[in-house]
């Protein structure tokens, strides 16, 4: 009799975990990982920063010859819809959090496409300035800071195109949002490093 109940209760597992609770450590644990990611290129940015202030600040003849600024109101246009954008996609996360996919695909699209206008306005802006990479310190640091930047926002379009392809995917969403909440945090992260770029570039002249 005791030989059996020492049977039945070493049968017992000493620890139960759930698969939704293993499921969530695994989503933390990626999350996390994908948050040491970005302050791995926020330290890129910082260095970046760093050698755009010490050389405005240093280096006699900044501007190239016959520049003397940049315009700022198009650039501003560009800036407010990209601030926006990360407005948009966190609708989108919560469009997807109360399991409205179609809601989601919207808001997810429409900041696809607010990505986009800041890109091709970027490239425009790119197209009618008076200097290239090789104009002095200065063209060659506008051109890697808002270039660097811009293959950003185009990564950042790129996983939410990623997404919104998986959204048709029956059942994809079911076992998590990490993807989706990981590329948000990418774009919200783009966002603050040019608001940081437009400040340092556009209205520090």
């Amino acid at each position: 009799m005791t030989g059996s109940i020492i049977s039945e209760e070493y049968q017992q597992p000493i620890y139960q975990t759930g698969g939704g609770e293993h499921h969530h450590d695994e989503e933390a644990n990626s999350m996390f990982g994908f948050i040491v990611f970005l302050l791995s290129e926020s330290i890129i940015f910082l260095s970046f920063f760093v050698g755009y202030i010490v050389y405005k600040t240093t280096v006699p003849d900044w501007l190239p010859p016959g520049v003397s600024g940049l315009e700022v109101r198009e650039p501003a246009i560009n800036t407010v819809v990209l601030v926006t954008s990360s407005f948009v996609i966190y609708l989108a996360e919560q469009e997807l959090a109360r399991n409205n996919l179609n809601k989601f695909r919207f808001f997810l699209g429409l900041t696809m496409l607010m990505g986009s206008y800041f890109l091709i306005g970027q490239g425009i802006e790119w197209s009618n300035l008076e200097f290239g990479f090789t104009s002095g310190i200065y063209g060659g640091m506008f051109y890697l800071l808002t270039g660097f930047h811009g293959l950003h926002v185009f990564t950042g379009i790129l996983l939410q195109g990623i997404m919104l392809t998986r959204s048709f995917t029956p059942g994809n969403y079911d076992n998590g949002h990490f993807g989706i909440n990981a590329t948000s945090l990418f774009w919200h992260f783009v966002d603050i490093i040019w608001i940081v770029l437009f400040a340092l570039i556009y209205l520090w002249q």
